[in-house]
């Protein structure tokens, strides 16, 4: 409709440029448009006229109207447009291969509902313009001879929509390539469609126009469409596990979560899905179990007649390392809360709990230590001996105690090595000791209170702080309600400090109700590599105290705290990957962080990762330096074969063994189309707007060649069309002149 309005297709005029091909000036067309206007209004003031006043204004403007148009037409408007030669461009057709498009919709599958579509509505349009060059695209692009149905692969095993793309544009750069056309449902599931990777398809300037197909809703269907799991853990410890669960249900579902490591069932949660809320999360916690591998297996059970259940599952891995972490523990004074502590976790085997109790002046009771040399001047004195712990806990002791040489260590020890600082409050803690003057004042979360009066020997009760409700520290219990009613029943402190501001990143677990105000008692924030926690007070200890000999909540409690400082501590060598789970995907990025024995950066270190599949030879490869990271060395490795694969990264300068680390992934194959199968209609809409090409539905397709014609790349020519005969105008000027008949006659003069 538009075409037989406007003579030419809407894409000329979004492209073109509105000119007159006469070369007169448009100020002159104005200016003659203003003469006949004042003209006109001359002659109606000089004529009588039975007319009411209104009417004659509104006659007026339609004559003024009308001067105006024809006095433009003389102008002769034109379309100025780059078009693509005939015959001497390329247009790149990429059909989307993979096994997504394999879904039935209406009847057939989505492939075959594209390939009919360009059959009949584009090909014949290009054809008789472009040379065409069809591809098919999975994993990768692959030319295809035709679009009929033999022509097509078996179906691939993920979507790499952005890699497709640019593969193409590499491989026509000398070609004159006037546009790319690409036809898929949206759902590029590579992990490779980087920032990166659109601006190198933009610096291409070939306009990608996109075309959506399938449904945009999978009625009935739900998804385990993402997990947030650390990757290691302590032994014995809390696992905490966020699921988001996506669904598209008409009505209210009771279903569950169940974990399974290998095929015993490790937890198991309940949920419920409402209509109203199409996207759900879940915290389910669970044991990490005994040092080792977890594989592990998130799956929602499937609603009844759910067309993909393949959506429904998600592995992840998770290292279980051996390594017992240890923490300094230094208390300024003999008190109940060090006693408790220890007890606490005594029989934790993976927290050491290493202990410095000032007795009396320069006397110091050690426990926990592994050799009789292990503190035996007191307080390591260098930052090589403090940085053999994993974390650092300070109580009731005065700043001044320390040197500045301690107290750069102590700092030092949080930025760059990556360790975690607990502060607890006491007679001679934080700023009744003169922690605010301190050189690791930078690196805690709150500014200080100073003076002695900060810390107060009054009753006060524990409450959960809202950041504090999702933290493993604080939980309790695993249901929310619950572990709610279990803070309110713990007995009340005796103790608590008063500390100064918060810095902006902090964040408060816990916190004390005192009088009107809600004060922070255990806050945390990160300060470089590493973590600082501040524990407001010294008198946890009555929890036990008051507590039935069989309630564990204070210890239960202790436990989750000293896991939390040691879980993410890291030695000199920390091995990584951009995932734990690669579905479909058989490029591993391997990204190792290697410090030297101060936990400086090792820039000239020889970096070494073997890889060990489930089956067959393991295999070495070197890591390089990276370019944009000092002490950070990278590679990229091939795991073509599914099942976990064990990764140990050595790091060496010169003769000097650094440290090693290592860390296991997950290859899985087959899995990566079952997710998120609906059309992703805002992939393809920006990709085509960033590109200068345009969004198609399939029912759109008759205006597609049209639209590609006129591209600015490739061989162009310029084009400049006539608009003064479009029937439009000749309408324009019969409404005007018709709109002025009927005004007349309802005055009575016609």
């Amino acid at each position: 409709m538009f075409e037989l309005l406007f003579k030419f297709p809407l894409a000329a005029y979004r492209k073109g440029e509105v000119v007159f091909a006469t070369g007169w000036p448009g100020w002159l067309l104005a200016g003659a448009a203003v003469a006949a206007a004042a003209a006109l209004l001359w002659h109606a003031r000089r004529s009588p006229s039975r007319l009411s006043p209104a009417t004659q204004w509104a006659v007026w403007g339609l004559q003024s109207l009308t001067a105006a148009l024809v006095l433009a037409l003389l102008w002769q408007p034109a379309l100025a447009v780059q078009s693509l030669k005939s015959r001497q461009n390329a247009v790149a057709v990429l059909v989307d291969t993979s096994r997504s498009m394999a879904l039935v919709e209406n009847g057939q599958t989505r492939l075959a509902a594209a390939a009919e579509a360009l059959r009949e509505h584009v090909l014949p349009g290009l054809g008789n313009r472009f040379r065409i060059r069809l591809y098919g695209f999975s994993t990768r692009p692959e030319r295809l001879p035709s679009l009929e149905p033999a022509a097509f692969p078996e179906p691939g095993a993920s979507s790499a929509i952005g890699e497709s793309v640019v593969s193409v544009l590499r491989e026509s750069t000398a070609v004159p390539l006037g546009a790319l056309l690409v036809v898929s449902d949206g759902s590029d599931n590579s992990g490779r469609f980087t920032r990166q990777l659109a601006t190198e398809i933009r610096q291409h300037n070939v306009p990608v126009h996109t075309v959506g197909v399938g449904r945009v809703r999978i009625d009935g269907d739900i998804e385990l469409s993402d997990i947030s799991v650390p990757s290691r853990s302590l032994p014995r410890s809390r696992v905490s596990a966020q699921m988001t669960v996506r669904h598209s249900l008409q009505d209210e579902t009771s279903t569950r979560i169940t974990v399974r490591d290998g095929s015993g069932v490790v937890a198991v949660q309940p949920v419920t899905l409402n209509p109203g809320e199409p996207v759900t999360r879940v915290w389910l916690d669970f044991g990490a179990g005994e040092p080792g591998v977890r594989d592990l297996t998130f799956a929602v059970e499937p609603a009844v007649g759910e067309e993909i259940e393949g959506n429904n599952r998600r592995r992840h891995v998770l290292d279980v390392p051996r390594r017992r972490r240890r923490i300094l523990y230094a208390e300024g004074e003999p008190r109940w809360q060090y006693k408790f502590m220890r007890r606490a976790v005594a029989k934790d085997a993976s927290v050491q709990l290493v202990t410095l109790l000032r007795t009396s002046t320069n006397k110091f009771y050690r426990q926990g230590v592994d050799t009789p040399e292990e503190l035996e001047d007191g307080f390591p004195s260098g930052e090589e001996d403090l940085f053999a712990y994993d974390a650092l806990i300070i109580g009731s002791f005065e700043a001044a105690f320390f040197t500045p040489k301690q107290q750069v260590a102590i700092r030092e020890f949080v930025s760059r090595r990556g360790g975690t600082l607990m502060m607890l409050a006491g007679r001679r803690g934080l700023g009744a000791g003169g922690w605010q003057n301190s050189e690791i004042v930078d690196a805690l979360p709150a500014r200080l209170e100073a003076g002695e009066a900060s810390f107060l020997r009054e009753k006060v009760r524990v409450e959960i702080a809202p950041q504090g409700r999702d933290s493993l520290i604080s939980r309790l219990s695993t249901d929310p309600q619950e572990n709610q009613e279990l803070w309110e029943g713990l007995p009340e402190l005796a103790d608590f400090q008063r500390i100064g501001p918060l810095k902006p990143a902090a964040t408060t677990l816990l916190s004390v109700r005192y009088g009107t105000d809600s004060l922070p008692l255990l806050l945390r924030h990160n300060y470089g590599r590493g973590r600082s926690i501040i524990f407001a007070t010294g008198g946890t200890w009555r929890w036990r105290m008051g507590l039935p000999s069989d309630d564990e909540r204070h210890d239960t409690f202790w436990r989750q705290l000293l896991r939390a400082l040691v879980v993410d501590s890291a030695g000199p060598v920390r091995l990584t990957s951009d995932r734990s789970t690669y579905a479909d995907e058989s490029r591993v990025i391997l990204r190792a962080e290697v410090r030297d024995r101060s936990y400086r950066h090792a820039n000239n270190a020889r970096v070494s990762a073997t890889v060990h599949p489930e089956e067959g030879p393991p295999r070495t490869v070197p890591l390089g330096p990276s370019a944009s990271e000092p002490g950070v060395y990278e590679a990229e490795v091939d795991a073509p074969q599914t099942g976990v694969y064990q990764v140990e990264a050595v790091a060496h300068l010169g003769d000097e063994r650094l440290g090693a680390d290592t860390l296991h992934v997950r290859r899985e194959g087959g899995v990566a189309e079952d997710f998120r199968p609906e059309r992703n209609a805002t992939l393809l809409e920006r990709l085509a707007e960033q590109t200068g090409g345009a969004y198609w539905e399939l029912d759109e397709l008759d205006a597609l060649p049209a639209e590609i014609g006129f591209s600015e790349a490739g061989i162009t020519t310029r084009e400049v069309l006539d608009l003064w005969d479009m029937p439009a105008v000749f309408l324009l000027l019969l409404a005007l002149r018709a709109s002025e008949w009927l005004l007349r006659k309802r005055g009575g003069i016609v």
